[in-house]
């Protein structure tokens, strides 16, 4: 899967170009770009963020799909809703982190989307993961669907990834896409330790070594994107899904950071491809995993 979005360069970088060497100050340049979009989502996240703190209203039983008395040519419409969406967000955040990503699905036919706040005192991701059971157990039982698709970005792909490896959670999550996850551990950030739930987002913790154990017959398709300008992975292939019996697909993003990993519009684009589509992974048998690489570039 690739795609491709240029970003105009600013008015500054024109006079740089002439000052520094071509490859030096295309590196300096998108750096420094990647670091003034993260400054500005971080200040647009500041202001949205009490909006999040809430969790969301439960909707009613999903609609009738395609809908009655529609005008549109039935033999042009799906014959069954896909299924719904769930959002889960990272550390020290809430689903306000999403809003644009939900407006981006909706825009495009998944009317059926859903975030979980779970606790910034959450000292555990494994406590996590059986919330995050509980929340799609209901979801499934008032939709009548009988699986669903997770969107997960950061610490939030671990808490999926753990449901679905470790807790079951393969029989009712058909997709899971990870954004900026760290499942090979992270060890950015030494202070941040202090933290529990850090402490198990590092290498070699108890929760990572759980998640490198052999899970036969997952039926769980995977698909993380990872970033080479993500400033809280270290290293940056930590965001990378690597193990033997997952049906796992790794694409790389170029030119962002890691709270811009939910909020791109191009990024959107690439997991509204990943969950429209089953992908070669899908298509897999169970024990032989495929590792597709894709690349995604937004600078």
């Amino acid at each position: 899967m690739q795609v491709t979005r240029a970003l105009e360069p600013l008015l500054p970088f024109r006079l740089c170009r002439r000052l520094l060497p071509s490859g030096l100050m295309g590196l300096s340049a998108t750096l420094v770009k990647a670091t003034a979009l993260e400054i500005a989502i971080l200040t647009g996240h500041v202001l949205l963020y009490p909006s999040g703190i809430v969790q969301e209203r439960r909707g009613g039983p999903a609609p009738e799909f395609p809908p009655s008395g529609g005008a549109e040519d039935p033999a042009r419409l799906p014959t069954q809703a896909p299924p719904p969406v769930v959002l889960l967000h990272g550390f020290i955040d809430n689903r306000s982190v999403f809003v644009l990503l939900r407006r981006s699905l909706a825009q495009h036919g998944r009317h059926r989307v859903e975030s979980l706040n779970y606790s910034p005192l959450t000292c555990d991701i494994r406590i996590a993961a059986e919330l995050l059971g509980r929340h799609i157990e209901e979801i499934c039982e008032r939709t009548g669907s009988s699986r669903v698709d997770v969107v997960g970005h950061s610490l939030g792909g671990l808490i999926a990834r753990y449901y679905v490896q470790r807790l079951g959670g393969d029989a009712r999550v058909r997709t899971l896409v990870t954004l900026g996850t760290p499942h090979s551990g992270t060890r950015v950030a030494p202070l941040a330790s202090a933290h529990p739930i850090v402490r198990q987002m590092r290498p070699g913790s108890e929760v990572i070594e759980e998640l490198s154990r052999p899970a036969p017959g997952c039926r769980t398709r995977f698909i993380s994107f990872w970033s080479d300008l993500d400033h809280l992975m270290a290293p940056l292939e930590s965001a990378r899904l690597e193990h033997p019996d997952l049906l796992a697909e790794n694409v790389q993003v170029s030119g962002i950071g890691h709270l811009a990993l939910p909020v791109h519009p191009a990024v959107a684009t690439g997991i509204r491809q990943a969950l429209d589509s089953d992908g070669p992974a899908a298509d897999a048998t169970p024990g032989t995993p495929t590792a597709h690489k894709g690349d995604l570039t937004v600078a």
